[in-house]
């Protein structure tokens, strides 16, 4: 059988694979280096974004096909949809590089710089393979590579990490890792039986007779891409994750991954056409529950990174929300929907992430860097980081002035509204209500006049260091980080904390030049977004 491979059309996947051997290859040939490994894996994430450009262009109904069969199915296929995807997981990967910039080049950190480049690129590089999958190998073998490296970047900890970090660490990677081999298992048996209904592992839509088999077999597949996108049921591990993983990792697994989940799932609706209104049932159900228990479980959190670890589940159900139609609309919404949380979730995580390696040389952070008490009155303390992040939430809550929320929230509940399904578009609009809640309530903390009762520098630093590599969850192990040589590392990689160690606080209020660059531009995205929300719509 001959196969029509036009490598071209691959660059967003084969760009970053390619760096991942390169870094590898260069770490053997110059031992000890730190930074030209990044380099090179930022070149990589670049060339990959560059080449979806093509697919960008392409127009309504046309697609750019590799490895395609004599039959003239293809193995990989991407349309304009596609490719925004794909830019979206490589820009979002280049954004985490950035910001873990000064953590990963640190030699006395986890050493381990190219192997934490190599499996940046090649998580993100499944994460791009996802959405383009022709056939249910293809999809499965993405999506595995797009979850598995993402264990190990969870579990590479400091080495000055207390045994508590550590831990913590191994929990969050276990708990990924047992929802990875669940998945994966769910989608083998619903690969398995999708062949057995259509008799070929090509995801077009199927013609076979065999309608029930093939809905069980999608609803399998269903659930296993359920647990990467975090919704619920499948969301057990998100929480646990996400405050247990550096934070860096953190805002990786919160953007890049739900950028292969969701492609996994166009594909599946994609393939599935309007073969059976069962499968259309269970999605709703999904993004009904997702929503709606994300938003009551983030009222109650006073942490940030958990929060935003809820924010992920309630988010899941908007993005899961118009897939209940099978129609290009909602495929098209659902893809809107995902880049706009992308981009609202970035932003508010690049502020979490400086406000927490800040926190341990500003006298008037409260609480562990984390924690939600340290964000009190930023706006006015910091309001180059209080404002994005203020305007991230309000994207994420959909509220004026961040008019991209709105339409993306509008939009997500077009096709919803379409098909008729009144109580779901009920369920959402309550959901609109608790979301609104969940995010001001985070705003009017930002808003508040700092506390008059400041902290010694001496307790601030103690409070704050051992919040910085891992996010913790305000136990004891958080606490404890801030002694000996974990408590050290705790300011120095942060690669802010060195900064505001001898001047009394002063130069921890000036935010680091990379936090500051991608906080600048992300925010420019979503002012310019919310003025011409075009893409949106």
């Amino acid at each position: 059988m001959n196969l029509e491979l036009d490598l071209v059309a691959t660059l967003p996947v084969l760009a970053p694979l390619v760096a991942a051997v390169l870094v590898l290859l260069l770490d053997a040939a110059v031992p000890g280096r730190r930074e030209p490994h990044l380099l090179l894996a930022a070149g990589g994430l670049a060339a990959g974004a560059l080449g979806t450009w093509p697919g960008l262009r392409l127009g309504a109904g046309d697609r750019r096909g590799a490895f395609c069969l004599p039959t003239g199915e293809c193995l990989y296929t991407a349309d304009r949809l596609t490719s925004v995807l794909q830019l979206t997981a490589l820009l979002g990967a280049l954004v985490v590089l950035v910001l873990a910039w000064d953590d990963w080049r640190q030699r006395s950190v986890t050493g381990r710089a190219p192997v934490v480049a190599a499996l940046v690129l090649g998580a993100t590089a499944g994460a791009a393979a996802v959405p383009a999958a022709g056939d249910l190998g293809t999809l499965l073998v993405s999506l595995e590579l797009a979850t598995l490296p993402t264990v190990a970047l969870v579990v590479l900890a400091d080495p000055r990490w207390t045994s508590g970090h550590r831990a913590g660490a191994v929990d969050g990677a276990v708990a990924l890792l047992t929802t990875s081999l669940v998945s994966f298992g769910l989608m083998a048996l619903g690969a398995a039986l999708w062949v057995a209904a259509t008799g070929t592992a090509l995801l077009t839509v199927p013609t076979s007779e065999e309608t029930g088999l093939l809905v069980v077999a999608a609803v399998l597949l269903l659930a296993g891409l359920a647990f990467k996108v975090s919704a619920v049921p499948f969301h057990a591990w998100t929480p646990v994750t996400y405050t247990r993983a550096p934070l860096p990792v953190t805002a990786y697994l919160a953007t890049v991954s739900k950028v292969a989940a969701l492609g996994g799932l166009v594909v599946l609706v994609r393939a599935l056409g309007t073969v059976d209104g069962t499968t259309l049932v269970a999605v709703a159900l999904l993004a009904a529950l997702s929503m709606t228990v994300g938003n009551l479980v983030a009222l109650g959190q006073v942490d940030t990174v958990r929060l935003l670890a809820w924010s992920t589940v309630a988010q899941a159900g908007w993005v899961l929300l118009p897939l209940a139609g099978l129609s290009s609309r909602a495929v098209h919404a659902a893809g809107s929907y995902l880049v706009v949380y992308v981009l609202g979730t970035l932003l508010a995580l690049v502020v979490v992430v400086a406000v927490a390696r800040a926190g341990a040389a500003d006298p008037v952070a409260a609480g562990p860097g984390t924690a939600l008490a340290a964000h009190q009155g930023l706006v006015r303390r910091r309001p180059l980081l209080g404002l994005p992040l203020a305007l991230a939430l309000l994207t994420l809550a959909g509220l004026p002035p961040a008019v991209l929320g709105l339409v993306a929230k509008i939009v997500a509940l077009r096709p919803v509204a379409a098909e008729g399904t009144w109580w779901l578009a009920v369920v959402a609009a309550v959901n609109v209500a608790l979301g609104i809640a969940v995010y001001v309530r985070w705003i009017a903390v930002l808003l508040q006049a700092p506390d008059p009762a400041r902290p010694t520098r001496a307790a601030a630093v103690g409070s704050t260091e051992g919040a910085v590599g891992s996010a913790g969850d305000g136990s004891a192990e958080d606490e404890d980080a801030g002694d000996g040589d974990a408590g050290d590392g705790g300011a120095g990689r942060t690669g802010a904390g060195d900064e505001g160690a001898g001047d009394g606080g002063g130069a921890a209020r000036t935010v680091p030049v990379r936090e500051a660059v991608l906080v600048g531009a992300l925010t420019a995205v979503v002012v310019v977004g919310s003025i011409a929300p075009f893409g949106v719509l």
